[in-house]
């Protein structure tokens, strides 16, 4: 078995940062003051105190909402490396985009029809 020599310095650079890791933590647990009270257990947000249950369901519209974001925000990346290459790509380059964006622009216009962006109450 040979060993490749590449690769020790990564090996030599995880173990060290994995020891400091470790070294920190204990050290922090083992010499850090130990004053458990009421008030420390409290649940703190911005300075701002607690009001109410933390379990209180969203709106499904919120959640709607941030995976339409996401869906078509992350589509949007594809159209940077066309843009760029748009020249180079020609006429079937273009072809290939607007197969790409069509099925986008159906499922936008859907989600328009059904109401999934609007906010008022009774929409949906």
């Amino acid at each position: 078995m040979e060993i490749q020599f590449d690769y020790i310095a990564i090996l030599i650079q995880l173990l060290v940062a994995g020891g400091f890791v470790v070294t920190t933590m204990v050290a922090t647990h083992m010499l850090g003051p130990k004053r458990y009270t009421a008030q420390k257990a409290e649940a703190f947000e911005c300075g701002i105190e607690s009001v109410g249950n933390a379990r209180l369901p969203f709106s499904i519209k919120y959640f709607l909402t941030a995976i339409l974001f996401v869906l078509f925000d992350v589509e949007v990346i594809f159209f940077y490396p066309w843009a760029v290459n748009f020249k180079e790509l020609g006429g079937t380059g273009y072809l290939k985009m607007l197969l790409f964006i069509a099925p986008l622009f159906l499922g936008y216009l859907y989600v328009l029809k059904k109401g999934a962006l609007n906010w008022e109450k009774g929409q949906m």
